[in-house]
């Protein structure tokens, strides 16, 4: 069953291509928290062993949701290492690198994917906008609302806070 989005098929593609580059800088960023959660050592070993775990089960939240995102769009969400490589603007660490340095390599992977997520914007505004333009049925008024708001998590409803600026 196809579900019309209002979105034609071939800018559902053009715009999952975004969310899949993000889906490869997070699950690339995962992997590389994961394998520092198993290897770190040294003086600070406690506590970057438990940071990297809450990371890592973040990054695990996020990657399911922007892979549902891509099958909300009707698009088959990549999901092989071979794949992920081709789109990931990470790299993996080579070798088991010392913890500062690892710290420096996360940070860097944080960074990378949130260039990544701000890059998806203009794509999914089109989308938006289709969406917008689209003429309105009487028989179904205020159920494209009604999509559009079940389709938010409900963390990211209200976001950004009033309170915080994103840049």
């Amino acid at each position: 069953m196809q579900i019309n989005t209002g979105i034609p098929a071939d800018h559902r593609q053009a715009i999952a291509e975004g969310p899949s580059r993000l889906l490869a800088d997070s699950d690339t960023l995962y992997l590389k928290t994961h394998n520092f959660h198993w290897n770190v050592t040294g003086p600070m070993f406690q506590t970057l062993h438990t940071m990297f775990e809450h990371e890592y089960t973040e990054l695990a939240t996020a990657v399911d949701e922007i892979a549902e995102r891509i099958r909300a769009l009707g698009q088959p969400a990549p999901g092989s290492y071979s794949v992920f490589a081709k789109l990931s603007s990470i790299r993996e660490a080579e070798g088991v690198p010392a913890a500062k340095e690892m710290i420096a390599q996360l940070v860097a992977g944080h960074e990378a994917v949130a260039a990544t997520a701000r890059s998806v914007f203009p794509a999914a505004e089109v989308g938006r906008d289709e969406v917008d333009r689209r003429p309105a049925d009487p028989a179904h008024a205020g159920a494209r609302e009604d999509r559009l708001d079940a389709a938010q998590p409900a963390r990211l409803k209200h976001w950004p806070p009033s309170d915080r600026v994103v840049t």
